[in-house]
C-alpha cells in the first residue's frame, strides 16, 4: 500500500521562551518543519541546541510560545491540557533516556498502564503482546528493579506502543546504555517503525544513530541549521 505522503507533523513559526532568574530566555526561535507520515526522521544538535524541547513541543508536553504545531492532523494551539493529553494518547508514543518505569509494577503492568488509564478492553493481553514483540515475555512479572537498563528500555518502548499510535519520538533512547546494549535497542526502534509503518523521530547528539534516519534535522541555537 502506498505511503500517504501528507505531512503528520508540521511546525509553522514556533517559538518558546521560557523565564529563568536571569530573564526570559529563547529555547526554539522561528522553528518550521513538516514531517511525513512513514519517515525516520533524526534531529540532531549539541547539548542547548533545542532539539528535546522540540520534541517536547511535538509531544504537547511543552506549549510553544508562538506559531503553530499540527500533529496528525490535531492544531496543538490553544488547548487545554487535558485535550493534549486525550490527543497524545491516541497518537503519540514516548521514549525517553530515562525509562521512567513504575518501579512497584511488573514489566506487564507497565506496559498496560496507558491502556488502563484510558479504559481500553484487554490492557493486560495487549500488554503480553506487546512485551513478546520487544522479546520480552520472559520478563513480564519482574519489576524494574529486577531488570538490565536494555530490558527497562524494551518494556518503555513497548508501552509506548501498546496504543498502537502511528508517531513515536524517541529523546536519546540510548542515553543511558552501554554501546552493545544501545545498538540493540536501535536495531529494535528501526525494526519496528519498519514493521509498523509508523512515523519515528529521533533526538540525538550521535551523528552514527541518525544516519540510521531516512532524514535528519540539524539544530543550533534553538534553529533549524540544516535539513537533509
Amino acid at each position: 500500500m502506498q505511503k500517504s505522503i501528507d505531512p503528520i507533523i508540521r511546525l509553522k513559526d514556533v517559538s518558546l521562551t521560557l523565564g529563568s532568574r536571569a530573564g526570559s530566555v529563547d529555547i526554539l526561535r522561528g522553528v518550521s518543519c513538516t514531517i511525513l507520515a512513514g519517515e525516520s526522521v533524526g534531529i540532531l544538535g549539541p547539548s542547548g541546541s533545542g532539539k528535546s524541547s522540540l520534541l517536547m513541543i511535538i509531544a504537547g508536553l511543552e506549549r510553544a510560545s508562538a506559531g503553530r504545531v499540527t500533529v496528525a492532523g490535531e492544531d496543538f494551539t490553544g488547548r487545554s491540557e487535558n485535550d493534549l493529553a486525550r490527543m497524545r494518547g491516541r497518537s503519540i508514543g514516548i521514549v525517553f533516556q530515562s525509562f521512567h518505569l513504575v518501579p512497584t509494577m511488573t514489566a506487564l503492568e507497565n506496559v498496560a498502564l496507558p491502556l488502563e488509564l484510558a479504559g481500553g478492553a484487554d490492557a493486560m493481553s495487549r500488554a503480553a503482546k506487546a512485551l513478546d514483540e520487544v522479546g520480552l515475555s520472559h520478563r513480564a512479572r519482574h519489576q524494574p528493579a529486577e531488570m538490565s537498563g536494555g530490558e527497562q528500555q524494551r518494556v518503555a518502548i513497548a508501552r509506548a506502543l501498546v496504543v498502537e499510535p502511528p508517531i513515536l519520538l524517541a529523546d536519546e533512547p540510548t542515553g543511558n546504555l552501554d554501546a552493545k546494549t544501545g545498538a540493540e535497542i536501535v536495531s529494535l526502534l528501526f525494526d519496528l517503525h519498519r514493521r509498523r509503518d509508523m512515523t519515528l523521530v529521533l533526538v540525538t547528539h550521535d551523528t552514527e544513530l541518525a544516519r540510521h534516519c531516512s532524514r535528519s534535522i540539524a539544530m543550533r541555537d534553538g534553529q533549524i541549521q540544516e535539513a537533509a
